[in-house]
């Protein structure tokens, strides 16, 4: 129990207890250096991972496996009765039996090594953040506030597999010879998700919490709004992308500006088919098409107008970043146009989506610098 003083005891040094400092660093200790790396890790096997998925969609490879097997499907068929097998299952679908008639077992092996690598990468993936998550919490080098979000991305990447089986299981009845585009557009976009949410994650481990503190007092809100606004229409750019692909409507329309000589195409409205005119904004390839053209030019547009924005902050690395996001706009605007005009080709088509997944990261750098502004040393300045 503390010694009793009288009201007017004269206060000594020793009175005084010693400040404590570094309370942040301290609250979050932790291997950020580590787990930055191994995030690091996850966003380029993620990114392959689209890569892979965008090659099986262009190889028509996707509905190749017929069965879910999260576990055992990891093993590819062994032997010429087990690939025998799986070949008879692929044969009772819509599309073989629809479009693949007659297709040879070394034709079939081909489009199903592209769909079992697609699953193996996630697997792999999944076997990455286990041991990494468990591992480091074992370690007990997690910093504090960071269980839960490094959680998270193993939870979104468990919920990303079970939605890649029901877009999947969406092409394997009725007339239906590929997946339903909305659950492709699903698909692509929590992959997009995913990888947005690791990639935050790894500029937020770049610099320690105390420093983080001090730059988010000197950050941009409005060029920090601006390019949020951009990052959500390029989610939504995205999005439209995938419904392209999943109706092959990049190849219908191979000239630009116009569509066929039309500026909005004809027949637009016509749901192939037959159903509700509101199916026409998700199955009509020529409406689906103009819609991703008309929003592809307002991203542009307002993601250029950010850009030269964020040219005028007093930070050097926030300028670069946005300098990086506005030219690679326009070079993304431009593999576009050049998709339209070859009607799709694979290599092209392909190289459009890495486009897509370097923009998505710049366009995440440029915000993070907007609301965490690296600042220069007053000898080097922020120029």
């Amino acid at each position: 129990m503390a010694e009793k003083r009288a009201i007017f005891e004269e206060v000594t040094e020793r009175s005084f207890s010693t400040p404590q400092g570094g309370l942040i660093e301290r609250r979050t200790q932790g291997s950020r250096r580590a787990i930055r790396a191994w995030l690091i890790l996850i966003f380029a096997m993620i990114s392959a991972m689209v890569l892979v998925g965008g090659l099986t969609r262009l190889t028509d490879s996707g509905l190749s496996i017929t069965q879910w097997k999260p576990v055992s499907g990891v093993i590819p068929p062994l032997g010429q009765a087990a690939w025998q097998h799986v070949f008879n299952l692929y044969k009772h679908s819509p599309q073989y039996k629809l479009e693949n008639q007659g297709m040879t077992l070394a034709q079939f092996k081909f489009i199903y090594w592209w769909e079992w690598s697609h699953r193996l990468l996630g697997r792999t993936i999944g076997l990455v953040w286990a041991v990494g998550f468990f591992g480091f919490w074992a370690a007990g080098k997690i910093p504090s506030g960071w269980k839960g979000r490094l959680f998270l991305l193993g939870v979104l990447g468990g919920i990303q597999g079970a939605i890649g089986w029901w877009m999947v299981s969406s092409g394997l009845h009725g007339h239906m010879i590929a997946v339903a585009s909305y659950r492709l557009a699903t698909h692509l976009g929590i992959a997009f998700f995913i990888l947005g949410l690791t990639g935050w994650f790894i500029l937020q481990m770049s610099r320690s919490e105390a420093q983080l503190l001090q730059a988010r007092r000197q950050g941009e809100k409005k060029l920090f709004g601006m390019s949020t606004g951009v990052l959500h229409m390029l989610f939504i750019q995205i999005l439209l992308g995938a419904l392209v692909a999943g109706i092959d409507a990049g190849r219908n329309y191979p000239t630009w500006p116009l569509m066929n000589g039309h500026l909005f195409p004809a027949d637009a409205f016509m749901v192939p088919g037959g159903g509700a005119t509101w199916r026409a904004f998700f199955e009509n390839p020529g409406l689906v098409q103009f819609i991703h053209r008309s929003w592809g030019y307002l991203l542009v547009i307002f993601g250029l107008v950010t850009a030269f924005k964020g040219r005028r902050s007093a930070h050097a690395a926030t300028r670069g970043a946005f300098t990086a996001m506005g030219v690679m706009l326009l070079i993304q605007m431009t593999l576009g146009i050049f998709t339209a005009l070859y009607a799709a080709p694979l290599r092209v088509a392909i190289v459009h989506q890495a486009g897509a997944i370097v923009l998505w990261t710049l366009v995440l750098r440029a915000r993070h610098t907007a609301r965490y502004p690296i600042v220069g040393s007053i000898r080097k300045g922020t120029a």
